[in-house]
């Protein structure tokens, strides 16, 4: 059973959340809270799988609670999605970096919402749809401490190139293709990238692609 916390500070938008996954049979919602002072609390108290998490939250907004939460070791296995209501949000780039795995808008069709819900857990990353390689390379560019690209030295020749493509927003299945191995094998060259770098999940991957300039915004086309 997949656990879910909401945070939203507007009623009727954590109603519909609720309605929507405690409907599933894989998912259940564990807890509410109102801003993210409160989501925060909640998690350290119920430990959920992953938390729905709104950008802007009185008391403490969801990019200062996502950073609680994801600098906090007994809390390494809680998945944040960041919710907003624009999809160029400001602070989405800013969230990615700060461990959420992933953003949604708030219209997202429900069926989107459960597959997200889903993958994340897996262990997969919310880099999808639409305007995310767009986003996250435009906030990349703008970054204003870049990371040092030394960490790219621990990686193999195939790891590097696996990671660029992952930066250009690649799933397993478009990279296996590109480079003729099984989606398996990319899957490994993946995982032991994200290993070696000691990143939590692929977002940060991509994040960390753009800032050592491994991949470079322009290359989106």
């Amino acid at each position: 059973m997949i656990r879910v916390l909401l945070a939203d500070d507007q009623l009727l938008v954590r109603a519909g959340f609720r309605a929507l996954l405690d409907a599933q049979p894989d998912i259940e919602v564990a807890g509410e809270a109102s801003d993210g002072d409160e989501a925060v609390r909640l998690v350290r108290d119920l430990r959920p799988d992953l938390v729905l998490m709104d950008i802007r939250m009185p008391v403490l907004d969801g990019l200062a609670a996502t950073r609680r939460i994801t600098e906090d070791e007994a809390l390494a296995e809680v998945r944040v999605i960041m919710l907003t209501t624009f999809e160029l949000d400001e602070y989405v780039f800013e969230a990615i970096r700060s461990g959420a795995s992933g953003f949604l808008v708030k219209d997202t069709e429900p069926e989107e919402l459960l597959r997200a819900v889903r993958a994340v857990v897996e262990g997969d990353a919310l880099l999808s749809p639409g305007v995310t390689r767009r986003l996250i390379a435009e906030f990349a560019a703008r970054s204003k401490q870049p990371a040092s690209a030394a960490g790219l030295g621990r990686l193999t020749d195939r790891e590097r190139e696996v990671m660029a493509l992952v930066g250009m927003g690649l799933s397993n299945e478009e990279i296996a293709r590109r480079l003729v191995v099984s989606p398996l094998t990319a899957k490994t060259h993946v995982s032991r990238s994200m290993v070696k770098l000691g990143v939590r999940d692929r977002a940060q991957l991509v994040v960390l692609a753009y800032e050592s300039g491994l991949v470079r915004p322009g290359w989106l086309g």
